[in-house]
């Protein structure tokens, strides 16, 4: 079963980056509201999800 990561663009851990997820849409959420208390910023993070397959952290 595949666990779904975030991670930061720079690399860097913070709150946010290396939370892991049973789903997609757990870690869509969370990125979500990040991104939804931002008011066209460009000092923001860039996040991505990443997808674990059978749970192993890449």
């Amino acid at each position: 079963m595949s666990r779904y990561r975030i991670i930061r663009d720079d690399g860097s851990s913070d709150a946010i980056a290396g939370n892991s997820f049973a789903s997609y849409d757990e870690a869509y959420a969370v990125l979500e509201r990040y991104y939804g208390d931002l008011c066209c910023s460009d000092e923001r993070e860039c996040y991505h999800i990443i997808d674990e397959p059978n749970g192993v952290a890449a």
